[in-house]
């Protein structure tokens, strides 16, 4: 675990790492945040929100909590990095997601199939739809595996060339 934890984090260093002076994209710090705060916790609550406080992620309100856990009992966290606000929301149930408010779904796939390959991460798209009551709404859905464990992955974007609120999901399979 300990393995995972360290390849985790620098893979997030490596994202996050500007090239020529300019800031990280939001796509690739939620990919990061998501592949080194969410994967190797998922299932384990506890786990990660140590990790959380063991980074200093401030713990967001209980109003803006159960806003991004959809009332779900849990704990959420600002993990925001330069002019990219960024959430992690950890659910009682071990379910845990990072949040942005500024990306596209072409560049949030592209930005998570890479931090998979570069984790080490076998995955495969299951599914690629929008929401069937809401059309402005597009999931694609990913089977993962690393190291024994399984994961089901859900990036949820908005429907719109110039981006929006961007979440990625994962679930112990």
């Amino acid at each position: 675990m300990r393995w995972a934890v360290k390849q985790a984090t620098m893979l997030l260093l490596l994202l996050a790492t500007p090239a020529l002076g300019a800031d990280p994209a939001p796509r690739d710090q939620l990919a990061g945040l998501f592949i080194q705060g969410c994967l190797p916790f998922t299932g384990n609550p506890g786990a990660l929100r140590a990790w959380a406080a063991e980074r200093q992620l401030q713990p967001l309100p209980d109003a803006a909590t159960k806003a991004f856990l959809l009332k779900a009992p849990g704990r959420a966290f600002d993990a925001s990095a330069g002019e990219t606000k960024l959430v992690l929301a950890s659910s009682d149930d071990g379910i845990c997601s990072a949040i942005t408010d500024k990306a596209t779904t072409g560049d949030i796939a592209q930005a998570l199939e890479a931090g998979l390959k570069q984790a080490g991460a076998a995955f495969r798209l299951a599914i690629e739809r929008d929401d069937t009551g809401d059309h402005a709404i597009h999931y694609r859905e990913y089977l993962a595996t690393r190291n024994g464990r399984s994961w089901r992955i859900l990036a949820a974007t908005v429907n719109d060339p110039a981006g929006g609120r961007a979440m990625l999901t994962g679930a112990p399979e």
